[in-house]
């Protein structure tokens, strides 16, 4: 009878999920070549190709999709057996920037609560400066936010966030009209952002919407209404650059940057496997 190293079907799962060896390592705390070891050893004892190995990529295999979901459950009991005698269950309070995310975060966070089924997870979405002032006065536990200047030192970066122009390949703009802009409400650090750049460079712009988070603005952007300064990782799919073609001055770019309070494992876990799968969507196939 085959016998399963449950550390080997959680990184079999995670690099699943997150389509990558490296990004399934920084999750677990271990290295690439560990990750790609396991995984390897546990294909041996199945006989079966469960992952299909690309360059920049990896992907399930047909056998891999079929044992993706025994492979969820038995993470999920396992972690039940172990957590059983638990009294108290423990929270996670998360504060996330508006700005970082889009249309992925239920993976996201399906992927955190994979890795720490017993916490309960709370996700606050905001403004950077609102999550960072939360996360100073003890609401949170950890923050994820744009660092848009050298005054607030610290934190993990957990990548670069390129911005661009971004609006839907049907959007128009005539000549000698103001540029139309969909933003997020002032204050808003990327609105400034933008406005900057565009009065720099003497560009005419008026707002026509105004929006209360990423989905709105990207909604907007979509229909056709605006154009706006979006992290190009997380711009609506179908959505377009169209700085060059309009002749808008370049966006710099900003670091995603994680801090963190809690240390217990449960949370390192979690907040890990968050870091690794917003990494992960930087990488498109």
């Amino acid at each position: 009878m085959t016998t399963l190293d449950i550390e080997a079907v959680r990184a079999f799962v995670l690099a699943a999920d997150l389509k990558s060896f490296t990004r399934a390592a920084e999750a677990m705390d271990t290295t690439q070549s560990a990750i790609s070891l396991k995984v390897k050893r546990m294909e041996d004892a199945l006989g079966r190709r469960l992952l299909d190995r690309t360059p920049r990529l990896v992907r399930l295999s047909a056998d891999g999709n079929a044992f993706l979901g025994p492979a969820r459950a038995l993470i999920a009991a396992h972690h039940g057996a172990i957590g059983c005698f638990d009294v108290e269950q423990q929270r996670l309070v998360v504060g996330i920037s508006h700005h970082i995310v889009g249309a992925e975060l239920p993976l996201l966070l399906r992927r955190m609560r994979s890795a720490a089924p017993r916490l309960v997870l709370e996700i606050h979405v905001s403004t950077s400066a609102d999550v960072l002032d939360q996360f100073d006065r003890g609401v949170i536990d950890g923050a994820v936010i744009l660092r848009h200047d050298s005054r607030r030192k610290g934190g993990e970066t957990i990548l670069e966030e390129a911005f661009s122009w971004m609006a839907s390949p049907d959007f128009e703009h005539h000549n000698g009209e103001p540029l139309r802009l969909a933003t997020q409400a002032d204050p808003c650090s990327v609105r400034s952002m933008a406005i900057d750049a565009l009065n720099k460079a003497g560009i005419a712009w008026t707002e026509v919407f105004v929006g209360g988070g990423l989905a709105t603005i990207g909604a907007a952007v979509s229909a056709g209404l605006a154009v706006a300064a979006l992290g190009r990782r997380v711009a609506p799919p179908g959505t377009i650059d169209v700085g060059a073609q309009l002749g808008l001055p370049p966006l710099p770019s900003r670091d995603v940057v994680l801090h963190a309070s809690r240390r217990d494992q449960e949370a390192r876990n979690s907040l890990k496997t968050l870091t690794a799968a917003i990494r992960a969507t930087s990488v498109r196939p």
